[in-house]
Formats: C-alpha cells, sequence, structure tokens
C-alpha cells in the first residue's frame, strides 16, 4: 500500500477492528489448539475453579459471550461507515468485520453485501465464498467451495462408545471443486484445506450427513 493510501485510512477503526479480531480469536485459538494447549487448559481450569473436562464448555460459552459483544459493534460500525473494508482500514484488517459476521446469526443479512464487497475489491473474493459455504451448510444445503467441516458426537456401531466423526460438509459438484476454488483465490485444494482443519478429506452425500444427523440426535435424549 502507498503511503498516500496509508495516510487515508482511518487508523482509529483500523486499530480497533484489529482489537476486535485478537478478541475473537482468543478463545478460539485455545479450543482448537490442540494437546499442544493442554498445559494452559489445565491452568484455565484452576483459575476458572471448574474441572478439566469442563474447560471446553467453559471457553464456549466465554466465546459465546465475546462473539454477542463484537457483532454488536459491527453492526454500529457498518451503521456509521458501511463496511470498513480495503479503502477504509487497509488489509488485512478489512477482513475482521467479515469475520465477527462469520461467527454470529447474521450471515443472511450481510451475505449481499459482502458479495458487493468483494466485487468491489474491498474484501478477496475467497472470503465472500468461505461465508458462502458457511450460509449453504446453516441452511442445510450443498457448499460450494468446500471450506467447512462439522463434527458431531455419536454411539460407534460396534462399541457403543461416543466418538467424534468430522468431515467436509458436501460439496456440490465436488468433482470440479478445486477449480471453482482456484478461480475464487484459494491457493490450496480442498484436500489440502481438510488436512489443515484435522479432518482427512472424503465426499459426502447429505443422506450421509442426515444419518450422522440423527445419530447424534438419538445420543441427547
Amino acid at each position: 500500500m502507498s503511503a498516500s493510501a496509508q495516510s487515508k485510512l482511518n487508523l482509529r477503526l483500523k486499530r480497533e477492528l484489529d482489537s476486535i479480531e485478537v478478541v475473537d480469536q482468543q478463545y478460539r485459538l485455545l479450543i482448537m489448539g490442540g494437546p499442544a494447549m493442554r498445559p494452559r487448559l489445565d491452568s484455565i481450569a484452576r483459575v476458572a475453579g471448574v474441572p478439566v473436562e469442563k474447560v471446553g464448555d467453559y471457553l464456549g460459552q466465554r466465546m459465546m459471550a465475546v462473539d454477542s459483544v463484537n457483532i454488536k459493534r459491527i453492526v454500529q460500525i457498518i451503521k456509521q461507515y458501511g463496511y470498513p473494508g480495503r479503502t477504509l482500514v487497509g488489509t488485512p484488517t478489512n477482513e475482521v468485520a467479515l469475520l465477527v459476521i462469520q461467527h454470529s446469526s447474521r450471515i443472511p443479512q450481510y451475505l449481499p453485501l459482502i458479495k458487493r464487497m468483494a466485487d468491489q475489491g474491498e474484501v478477496s473474493f475467497a472470503t465472500y465464498a468461505r461465508m458462502l459455504d458457511r450460509h449453504l451448510m446453516q441452511q442445510g444445503k450443498m457448499q460450494l467451495y468446500g471450506t467447512q467441516g462439522r463434527s458431531y458426537n455419536v454411539p460407534n456401531a460396534a462399541t457403543g462408545k461416543m466418538e467424534q466423526v468430522s468431515f467436509i460438509w458436501p460439496i456440490e459438484d465436488a468433482t470440479h471443486v478445486n477449480e471453482r476454488r482456484k478461480k475464487a483465490g484459494f491457493d490450496s485444494t480442498v484436500e489440502a484445506n481438510a488436512l489443515r482443519l484435522g479432518i482427512p478429506y472424503k465426499p459426502m452425500t447429505m443422506a450421509e450427513v442426515q444419518r450422522i444427523e440423527q445419530a447424534a440426535r438419538g445420543t441427547q435424549h
């Protein structure tokens, strides 16, 4: 970014959004950190006064509380400035509001705005594609770019013991998904992205997902 473009940025807003991103990610990094985070989770359990096996629930509740505060502020920012894109706050800060929206229930409300911002170069098309996939998954429809995964706790058919089943949400025309990903600006294949999420890629059908969801619901009664 040139010096003249840098000088036109709303630096106060940029700093606020950068701070929001840190808060947005702090609990997610702990929850998704895997075995490397175990010492920190043990410390959190002691400080919070909860059993170690309940730390995940505790962090999840804190994360949802933060998400609720963050989305309220992002709604205010959008009302005041419009979407805070590349021209207003530079990159990568232009992705922060989108990240917060993605972690809220407001994707349907803001998806058309994010599409316009992507078309205007204010956010990357790949970030819009990620939000579109999330929206489609939440609607129970097949995603287009293979960015979204799901996990359910279900009983093992052989042992009856609970186990976590994780998969990449079904993809429309999965044969050509990597062509779509490349065109959208993703720098990895769906297989590589799945491994980044810790999920070996296997094409899934909606019928298979429905069977997994039914098994998961059956354990909740």
